[in-house]
């Protein structure tokens, strides 16, 4: 089944997410956001070439618009996989797919009666979640992390977007690398930049390399297997998070926690299977 290969996408990103956390340890978010940008702008560079796909594009507004929002929505999941223990940092950025279908209604989508149930359902999700995080640290955190998941959910808005006017996704990953590149390393000029090593550059490495794997991972789901069956099996990333969170760090989260993911999880699936009346998907 080709919606399996979601859970080798989210395998990729749970991989992604701990280079994040352990490079985190030298390198500031924004350092990690430059080198993951980059990395995945030399090797989607080479894809485009590689398939013929042409870089010029008449929708320079959209792109540039969709990589803006995906730059700021990427570092702040990073930030957020630093503050907090990795599962709930990625439960919060997988809230995406309710803001998505939000966004939908707002552009003209009629509202169901099962997206309104959806919203409301991830929303309890939410709150549940970020109640046993009253630490200031760790809230400030938990705000940035849902943060993403409202960015990063407009920003598969654009998607949707560009791929009803006949962009290829290649075409979109790669300009939205290149804006993350360009944003990420113009803040570096007024920010402290760390000396790399043999280990953090492995680390670094690691997060664009297995980020743009799993993206393309993502889009074989998407494209080639069942949209619903592919959205609810990209949620196995939580899984595979708090799997290697407990391995790694002893994050252990407990009954109320999990509670509060489920919930997450069952309106992200719903937001998704109600707000596809729209032939584009969002990946």
């Amino acid at each position: 089944m080709q919606s399996l290969w979601m859970v080798v996408a989210s395998l990729l990103f749970a991989c992604m997410g701990v280079c994040v956390k352990f490079a985190a340890q030298t390198h500031s978010a924004v350092e990690i956001t430059f080198y993951r940008s980059f990395i995945s702008l030399i090797l989607m560079f080479g894809l485009v070439r590689l398939r013929g796909v042409s870089l010029a594009t008449p929708h320079w507004r959209w792109q540039f618009s969709r990589g803006a929002v995906g730059f700021v929505a990427l570092l702040a999941y990073f930030y957020a996989i630093t503050r907090l223990p990795l599962a709930t940092a990625v439960t919060l950025n997988y809230t995406s797919a309710i803001f998505l279908a939000l966004y939908l209604a707002l552009a003209g989508m009629r509202l169901r009666a099962g997206i309104l149930g959806a919203l409301l359902l991830g929303l309890v999700g939410v709150g549940l979640l970020l109640r046993p995080t009253l630490q200031a640290e760790q809230m400030v955190g938990g705000m940035i992390g849902l943060g993403s998941g409202v960015l990063a959910g407009m920003a598969y808005f654009s998607v949707r977007e560009l791929g009803a006017r006949g962009e290829p996704e290649a075409r979109t990953v790669f300009y939205f690398s290149l804006v993350s590149s360009l944003g990420a390393g113009g803040w570096l000029l007024f920010s402290e930049l760390h000396p790399l090593e043999r280990h953090s550059a492995l680390l670094l490495l690691g997060v664009g390399g297995f980020a743009t794997l799993a993206q393309l991972a993502m889009t074989r789901a998407y494209t080639r297997g069942k949209t619903l069956m592919s959205a609810a099996l990209a949620y196995s990333t939580v899984i595979f998070s708090s799997l290697f969170g407990a391995l790694f760090w002893g994050e252990l989260l407990d009954a109320a926690a999990w509670f509060a993911i489920g919930l997450i999880v069952l309106s992200g699936i719903g937001a998704t299977h109600f707000s596809r009346a729209r032939p584009v998907e969002a990946d």
